[in-house]
């Protein structure tokens, strides 16, 4: 009886513990690290955010700089008192500090302070453009951006390209990463060379690209981290371990 009950009652483990290390956890934990979650993020957008709301509204792009760099400053000192990293708040002013020149770039060739707040969101653009064709390049020769966070975690950069899996796993990643500032080089950009070759009033390029950003930056950004929260949250990937030498 006791030995027969014992045999039909065996131990039950955990379903859900992972028995190996999933490419899908190390992406979300490097991912984490470089955007500093949920705050740094928050962190790192909401200068930026706030200039673009005031402009909109005020037109005055004094108050516009001023306000946004005070937010920063003001994160900056929070976590400075809570002696945590800075380097999301730093990220945030370097944006408003290269913003600011060339601003203050326009405003020194005669621009008018319309011209002078398209030229704010010129650094963005450029950036934008320029990462987009990065890791556009990077799918498209089979070597994934996010491939390289996982390699950073192994110690190996370059390990995780052995594996088709990893590889595919990490195309998706990156096309999902690089899409939301794609889209936006792709709308914004034409704005910004109608309204600076006068083509368009600048006070409306300005006005298109701000509700761009407002409008459609934001719920892009939102949905491609959703995409990738839903690709990431399948454990299915394994990383392949390399087995001791005899």
């Amino acid at each position: 009886m006791s030995e027969a009950h014992h045999a039909a009652s065996p131990v039950t483990e955990p379903e859900h513990a992972p028995s190996v290390e999933t490419v899908e956890a190390v992406v979300r934990r490097q991912m984490a690290q470089s955007l500093g979650g949920r705050r740094g993020m928050v962190e790192a957008g909401v200068p930026g955010l706030i200039f673009t709301l005031l402009w909109l509204t005020t037109k005055d792009l004094r108050l516009a700089l001023i306000s946004a760099a005070a937010v920063a400053g003001v994160a900056l000192a929070v976590r400075l008192v809570q002696r945590s990293t800075v380097q999301y708040v730093v990220n945030a002013i370097v944006g408003i500090a290269i913003g600011w020149a060339f601003v203050r770039f326009a405003a020194s060739t005669g621009g008018t302070e319309a011209e002078q707040a398209l030229a704010y969101f010129l650094p963005g653009i450029i950036w934008s453009g320029v990462y987009t064709v990065l890791m556009v390049t990077s799918c498209l020769v089979g070597w994934p951006f996010i491939g390289f966070m996982v390699g950073s975690v192994a110690g190996d950069p370059t390990a995780w390209h052995g594996d088709p899996q990893i590889v595919r796993l990490c195309s998706r990643l990156t096309w999902l990463f690089l899409a939301p500032g794609a889209i936006g080089v792709l709308l914004q950009g034409p704005v910004y060379l109608l309204g600076h070759s006068g083509t368009i009033d600048t006070d409306t390029a300005v006005a298109v690209i701000a509700t761009l950003r407002l409008g459609l930056g934001w719920p892009l950004r939102i949905a491609s981290w959703g995409a990738m929260v839903w690709l990431l949250a399948r454990n299915g990937t394994p990383i392949e371990q390399e087995p001791d030498a005899a």
